[in-house]
């Protein structure tokens, strides 16, 4: 069993995430604490930093879980778009996502996400396809495994560009 298992149509994920922010003496309170840890995954390339957001004591030059959600939402998309496109002959030839996610606070200390906007730039190679190559984001999001995994809407702002062929 390796770091993707296949059970028939069940697939699993599995990640490491060990917490690297004991500063001497553990969670002997709010502020003792570090909110560093890293993600590793078997057979990967070095680990994924991560931290909580500064907002929440955490180290600002590491990726905490909100932005990792919203990347995850981003990454899927983009291959859920580039799959559909290859499949209506649309040659898409850049693309790059400001993804943003908005999430509320509560006085408990609880919250939630409220919404994330993905903002795909996308460069085709075809004029013609432009009004094609924009109504196929709708299909990539009923496609994408993550939008569909989560209880808060993913809306889209696409641009669509022509340009040449890289």
């Amino acid at each position: 069993m390796g770091h993707h298992e296949c059970m028939a149509n069940e697939h699993r994920y599995k990640i490491t995430t060990t917490w690297t922010g004991n500063l001497g003496t553990g969670t002997s309170s709010y502020r003792a604490y570090g909110r560093n840890h890293e993600h590793t995954g078997a057979g990967k390339y070095g680990a994924l930093l991560g931290s909580a957001d500064p907002h929440f004591r955490g180290d600002a030059a590491r990726y905490n879980p909100e932005e990792l959600l919203v990347a995850a939402l981003s990454a899927c998309h983009l291959l859920s778009y580039l799959h559909v496109c290859a499949d209506h002959g649309i040659v898409v030839t850049q693309y790059r996502d400001e993804a943003e996610g908005e999430m509320a606070t509560h006085a408990d200390g609880s919250g939630e996400f409220t919404r994330v906007v993905l903002r795909p730039h996308v460069t085709i190679s075809d004029a013609g396809r432009r009004a094609a190559a924009d109504a196929l984001h709708a299909q990539a999001h009923k496609l994408c495994f993550i939008a569909r995994s989560v209880n808060f809407p993913v809306e889209h702002e696409a641009v669509i560009e022509v340009g040449a062929t890289a």
